[in-house]
């Protein structure tokens, strides 16, 4: 797999490697999701019978019925009325006003016409209407018979003075209270009734209940913004008439109606309206799944050919896991009821934890989620299953967070036991919220299943990690460990054919771990690198200082150029013994790049000083330099631990200045001019090694012999 992702590199530059890849995940998790999404239909006709129950995929607002609930409430406000007390003042005033016009203009007025021959003539009739109907908002005149006027004008002023006040008492009386319109009628008439029980002239008593009856109006008027807000109120208090999700729409056998067939339609369900809304969706989510995964990508700063390589570990992963549940679905045509909760959730996200980093985990563990709810949607397409969602999410986690300290195969046995526990205080926990009425055995089924998907999470992920490590070539923290055993055929070659090498590379493994997590790479990938870095010196381990035990150095009797050629060799032995092995590119890349190009500084000098002209390239390492901050690392803590056990008597200022000299020289040669290590953590590095070197080389007290006499004293 990863030669294919290399020669596909090699055809294609990784831009658009990356989105034939995030295409193919979208088209897959667009096909598999695809069945969930689209609505069902049925072959149905108005005032045909069903032929099976047909229950509702979704959620939805039944408008019709939701008008018809509006306005029914609408109908049902009451209209809201204001009582205006002002009103029977102002009707009072207007009644008084006609009785004093009437006054001034009645025919006692007329005082050189003889009473005998006193009649109301039209001309003061005429005057008593022009006087009553100018400059006024409402003309009495239209609404008062001429007839009521003559009566008022043929009156005295005593009578009218009288007729005023009874008329206006009897107004008052009626008016005191708040009528409606509906009310005016009777409430006119019970004022004429009152004043007809006063003691009148006929004529003037019958104007007077005119005038009565005219002056009663409604006092309780219609307020139409309160009405308005009112009903505004009360429609928008009318909660929509839902379709719910599972709904029995109609019954197997049962006559579909019209209001049947239109919930039918509004839904969707009948074949001539079928919807394309839900594959748009589907579309927008496979898009949204492709554009995490890239901008994930996108901002990973690694090389692009380890980008690669885990783009497409992260589809091949993320597609099985979508298939499975796919598979796991097709389960509940058996009837097996919450199949959902059966499924390895954690098992994705443990592989991607182990194989990768904890922030892809996280991120597939997201999309997961999110597919599951689709897919185990409980057989209703177009429904959203929010509890398995969040299983999945929880179960993802609990395998994320429990495999933290992955350092062997049994602790994802141990992870997946975890994560069984989290499933079930989660089952539990969503039954207990919903005060779910489950019996004992429905409970127990919860637990088993439970149970069941973290340790089949972890089987799997035990299973398929190795075939994915050898596969891509991933160097995962438990690959790590298991190639750090001595039991490895390459660690118990070299310490069995050069030991001193080995314990140099035990010492050097010290350093540079401590100086890797120091500056935040990888310590355990440094640690296991250094066991195997110096495995080409087995070849000739004699001609190398630290196994050198009888202090015989075979570089004394060879010229330079062949010891030269002896010592720069081992790099690349190492390299090809453990391409032959079949060990990780890593351990082959740092046995390459530990020596970088440096100078072999020792036999360069030696050359010259037997005259001879060296060409300084050909005392240079083959390389390449160190190309990761790893090797960097290693190649400083290499060099760092063989000075400092050539010395004599090591102090804190003399390693310091050996380790400073160490780093500044490779600077200046160019060494970590191809790896993106930093000025300040190769500063961080510095005084790791320091504290590291002063603790293995510090100084020991000396214990003076006893005198002879002095120990038999003791003895």
């Amino acid at each position: 797999m990863q030669k294919w992702v290399r020669n596909m590199k090699d055809l294609l530059n990784y831009t658009f490697f990356k989105w034939i890849l995030l295409t193919i995940i979208g088209l897959a998790s667009f096909l598999l999701l695809l069945s969930h999404v689209s609505p069902d239909t049925y072959n149905t006709r108005l005032f045909s019978v069903a032929e099976e129950t047909i229950r509702s995929p979704k959620t939805i607002v039944d408008e019709r019925l939701s008008e018809a609930e509006r306005e029914r409430a609408a109908s049902e406000v009451e209209e809201v009325y204001q009582y205006k007390p002002e009103i029977t003042n102002n009707r009072t005033s207007l009644i008084s006003s006609i009785f004093d016009f009437a006054q001034e203009f009645n025919i006692s007025a007329e005082e050189d016409v003889p009473p005998a021959d006193q009649v109301v003539s039209n001309e003061m009739l005429e005057n008593l209407k022009e006087a009553l109907s100018e400059d006024v908002s409402e003309n009495v005149t239209e609404f008062i018979s001429d007839q009521t006027f003559i009566q008022l004008l043929a009156a005295t002023d005593q009578g009218l003075e009288d007729a005023k006040g009874i008329t206006i008492d009897q107004v008052e009386r009626v008016m005191q209270e708040p009528f409606k319109q509906e009310e005016a009628a009777l409430k006119k008439n019970s004022a004429a009734e009152y004043v007809a029980q006063f003691t009148l002239s006929d004529d003037l008593k019958s104007a007077s209940m005119d005038l009565a009856k005219f002056a009663v109006v409604e006092n309780n008027i219609l307020d139409p913004e309160q009405t308005e807000a009112r009903i505004a109120q009360a429609v928008e208090a009318v909660d929509p008439v839902q379709i719910l999700e599972g709904q029995v729409i109609v019954q197997k056998g049962y006559l579909i109606d019209r209001d049947v067939y239109r919930q039918l339609e509004a839904l969707g369900l009948t074949t001539s309206n079928t919807s394309t809304e839900p594959f748009i969706g589907l579309a927008l989510f496979s898009l949204l799944i492709m554009l995490i995964i890239h901008f994930h990508f996108s901002s990973w700063k690694i090389n692009e050919e380890s980008k690669g390589l885990y783009l497409v570990l992260v589809s091949i992963i993320l597609i099985l896991s979508l298939s499975l549940m796919k598979a796991a679905e097709l389960v509940r045509e058996l009837e097996v009821l919450q199949v959902a909760y059966l499924f390895p959730a954690a098992m994705a996200p443990m592989l991607l934890k182990s194989m990768i980093n904890t922030r892809v985990a996280l991120i597939i563990t997201m999309i997961q989620a999110l597919c599951a709810s689709i897919i185990f949607n409980d057989m209703m397409t177009g429904a959203i299953n929010v509890e398995v969602s969040l299983y999945f999410l929880f179960s993802g986690l609990a395998g994320i967070l429990f495999l933290s300290d992955n350092r062997r195969r049994t602790h994802l046995l141990r992870a997946g036991l975890f994560v069984s526990v989290a499933n079930l205080i989660f089952l539990f926990s969503i039954t207990l919220i919903e005060s779910g009425q489950l019996s004992a055995i429905d409970y127990t089924i919860f637990a088993v299943y439970a149970v069941i998907s973290g340790v089949f999470a972890s089987i799997l992920t035990i299973g398929l990690l190795p075939l994915f490590e050898s596969g891509f070539g991933i160097l995962s923290t438990m690959k790590l460990v298991e190639l750090s055993n001595p039991n490895h055929p390459l660690l118990k070659k070299i310490l069995t054919e050069a030991p001193g090498t080995y314990h140099h590379s035990v010492m050097v493994a010290n350093l540079a771990e401590a100086g890797c997590e120091a500056i935040g790479a990888n310590g355990l990938l440094a640690r296991v690198g250094c066991y195997y870095h110096d495995i080409g010196k087995t070849k000739r381990p004699h001609y190398f200082i630290e196994n050198q035990m009888s202090g015989h150095n075979p570089h004394d009797h060879l010229d330079p150029q062949t010891s030269r050629d002896i010592i720069i060799a081992h790099a690349k032995e190492g390299a090809d013994l453990l391409r032959k092995y079949k060990l990780p590119n890593e351990f082959i890349d740092i046995a390459e790049q530990h020596h970088g190009t440096t100078l072999l500084k020792y036999f360069y000098y030696k050359a010259k000083e037997k005259g001879l002209e060296p060409d300084e390239d050909s005392y240079r390492y083959p390389g390449p330099r160190p190309q990761t901050r790893e090797a960097a690392v290693i190649s400083i803590a290499d060099s760092v631990e063989a000075a400092v056990r050539s010395m004599k008597e090591p102090t804190p200022e003399k390693i310091k200045k050996l380790v400073e000299s160490i780093i500044q020289d490779r600077l200046q040669d160019g060494q970590f001019n191809e790896c993106d290590i930093t000025i300040k953590q190769l500063e961080t590095i510095k005084k790791v090694l320091c504290e590291t070197m002063n603790g293995i080389f510090h100084s020991r007290i000396e214990y003076p012999e006893f005198k002879k006499e002095e120990r038999k004293k003791e003895a």
